[in-house]
């Protein structure tokens, strides 16, 4: 189903500018809280995914875990509506650019990748240790602000780690994009095979991005 722009329209008390990215799951846009009066990044819901029962279940549950996380490494939860049949999520706006980008351009030095290597795992440790676990630790969901520090971003395949899945719902997880949910070149080997994951998981995957 193609993807309708929202830009220009108006989301309860939000002013939606420009797209800043779009992956399975949604499509963040820049956006402004006009009761506030501050910028922030706003995720919708994709609408080839909009309709199932079990998309608006992963979608709610990603605000209501990284909205209970606070930390200066994790990207903050603001707020979480619906109008007019879609359903977003306000999430800060991070000023910097991803971790991936930052490699493209060559070698990060190893005393920087180290500080911004502990900062990851200050964020992933702050998750674990409140039942949260990312399920998609990648460079592209690693900000680095410009102030040079690490804000761990898209908690959209996080789940808290107490309720594991049934059955049909991992089944569901695989087959209702044609993949498992995750990033296939840094998922852990329970991950790809759709069983229940952990914290372990998450260090899987952080290790694969430190190689």
């Amino acid at each position: 189903m193609p993807v309708v722009s929202l830009t220009g329209r108006r989301l309860s008390h939000y002013a939606v500018g420009d797209e800043i990215s779009h992956g399975g799951m949604g499509v963040v846009y820049r956006a402004t809280d006009t009761r506030l009066g501050r910028d922030v990044a706003l995720k919708v819901l994709s609408p080839d995914v909009a309709g199932t029962p079990e998309a608006h279940k992963r979608f709610v549950r990603e605000a209501r875990a990284a909205s209970a996380l606070e930390h200066p490494h994790i990207a903050a939860i603001h707020d979480i509506g619906e109008e007019d049949g879609v359903s977003f999520i306000a999430m800060e706006l991070v000023h910097g650019q991803s971790l991936d980008l930052l490699l493209a351009r060559g070698p990060i030095p190893p005393s920087r990748a180290l500080e911004l290597a502990i900062e990851v795992a200050e964020a992933l440790a702050h998750a674990h240790i409140h039942g949260v676990v990312h399920r998609d630790v990648k460079p592209g969901n690693v900000m680095v602000t410009s102030e040079g520090h690490v804000k761990m971003i898209d908690f959209g395949l996080a789940k808290l780690a107490a309720g594991e899945p049934s059955a049909d719902t991992r089944s569901t997880l695989v087959t209702a994009a044609g993949v498992v949910m995750g990033t296939m070149s840094y998922v852990s080997p329970e991950q790809a095979r759709a069983e229940p994951v952990d914290a372990r998981s998450d260090i899987f995957s952080f290790g694969v991005m430190l190689y």
